[in-house]
C-alpha cells in the first residue's frame, strides 16, 4: 500500500494538486535534534525550476511539523510532516480528462479507483510525493551519521557528458532518461536477512516507489553475465571483510559485507512530452493524436540523486534499528 519499513516505518500521503503532500514516520528514536534548517539543503536539491531540464513548477517546500517533534527534538512518537501545494495549474489536466496520457498511470488509476481518482497532475501517483520521501531521508541520514551516502548521475541518454545527453532531448523536443548511482561507505558486516529481506530486496522494493525507475543493479550488475566466476568473486583480504574487488557491490548472501555498497538505477524518459503521440479517447472510443501540455521535467533523472539517497537511508536506518545498532533514545 502506502507504507514501508518495520521499525523505521514511513507512510506517504497526498496528491500532486491536492492541499498538501506529506509523510508519517513511526519508530524514530527520541531525542534526535531536528529543525526546519536540517531539511533545506536536500529539499532544494529535489526542486524543479532550478536547473536546465527540470519542470518550471516551483513549490516553497518548507516542512510543516504536525507531530512527533517538541523543543526541536523528536519525542519518539510518530512524526507527521506536511508540504503545501501552492503552485498548481489543475486546468491543464481537466481539459484532457478523457484522454489517458501514454506512459502515465491515468488509464490504470482510473480502472483501479473506478473513476474516483484524483487525476490532476497524476494525483497520488505523481513524483510530487517524492518531496515527502526526501524529508524522511533527512531524518534517516541524521540517524545514520557518520555513514556517508552519495548519489550522482552517470549518464543521460547514454551520454556521460550530461549536457550533451540533455541537448539531445532539447533538439528533439522530447524527453530523455538516465542512470543514477548510489554509494554508501561505513556499513557494518551482517545487515539484512537471507532471501526475502535481503538488503537488495529491501532497496529494490523502495527504489521502485520512485516514479520512472525501470531497473536496478548491484555492483557489477548485468555485466557479471560476461565474466567467469573466478573473475567475479571478490577475494577477502582481512578480518574486517575488505575485498580486493567489489563486484558484489557490498552485499553477499543478502547481507552487507563491510565494503562499499554500490548500486545503480535506470530512469526512463519522462512520460510527459510535447512530441505528438496517439492514445485512446475513452469518451469517443477512438484513438487520436495527443501532445501533453503542462509543466514537466525534460529529464527526471536530474532530480533523482537526492531522492535515491533518501530511500537508501530509510532502508539502512530500519536495518540498523532492527540490529539494535541505533539506540531508541539518543
Amino acid at each position: 500500500m502506502n507504507s514501508f519499513g518495520r521499525i523505521f516505518r514511513v507512510s506517504i500521503f497526498g496528491e500532486s494538486h491536492g492541499e498538501s503532500v506529506g509523510i508519517v514516520i513511526d519508530g524514530c528514536p527520541a531525542g534526535l535534534s531536528l529543525t526546519v534548517e536540517d531539511f533545506l539543503s536536500d529539499l532544494e536539491r529535489r526542486k524543479g525550476g532550478i536547473q536546465k531540464g527540470t519542470t518550471p513548477r516551483q513549490e516553497e517546500d518548507l516542512p510543516i511539523f504536525k507531530s512527533g517533534i517538541f523543543n526541536n527534538r523528536t519525542t519518539g512518537a510518530p512524526i507527521t510532516i506536511f508540504f503545501e501545494n501552492k503552485n498548481t495549474r489543475s486546468s491543464d489536466y481537466e481539459k484532457q480528462r478523457a484522454i489517458p496520457r501514454p506512459g502515465h498511470a491515468d488509464f490504470v488509476a482510473n480502472a483501479k479507483a473506478g473513476g474516483f481518482e484524483d487525476y490532476r497532475g497524476s494525483g497520488h501517483f505523481s513524483g510530487r510525493l517524492t518531496v515527502a520521501l526526501v524529508a524522511a531521508g533527512v531524518i534517516a541520514k541524521k540517524l545514520l551519521n557518520p555513514l556517508h551516502i552519495v548519489s550522482k548521475i552517470l549518464e543521460i541518454g547514454g551520454e556521460t557528458d550530461l549536457d550533451k545527453g540533455l541537448q539531445k532531448a532539447i533538439d528533439e523536443k522530447d524527453s530523455i532518461g538516465g542512470i543514477v548511482e548510489c554509494r554508501v561507505i561505513g556499513l557494518p558486516v551482517g545487515l539484512g536477512e537471507p532471501f526475502f529481506d535481503s538488503v537488495e530486496s529491501q532497496l529494490a522494493h523502495i527504489v521502485f516507489a520512485i516514479p520512472a525507475v525501470r531497473g536496478i543493479e548491484f555492483g557489477t550488475g548485468f555485466a557479471a553475465v560476461k565474466m567467469f566466476g573466478s573473475m567475479h568473486n571478490d577475494a577477502i583480504e582481512n578480518k574486517e571483510g575488505k575485498t580486493t574487488t567489489n563486484h558484489a557491490g557490498g552485499i553477499v548472501g543478502g547481507l552487507t559485507n563491510g565494503n562499499e555498497l554500490v548500486f545503480r538505477i535506470a530512469i526512463k524518459p519522462t512520460s510527459s512530452t510535447a512530441k505528438e503521440q496517439t492514445t485512446l479517447n475513452w469518451e469517443t472510443g477512438k484513438v487520436e493524436s495527443v501532445s501533453v501540455k503542462g509543466r514537466h521535467d525534460l529529464c527526471i533523472a536530474l532530480r533523482v540523486p537526492v531522492i535515491l539517497e533518501a530511500v537508501t537511508a530509510i532502508v539502512l536506518a530500519d536495518l540498523l534499528l532492527l540490529e539494535q545498532k541505533i539506540k531508541r533514545i539518543l
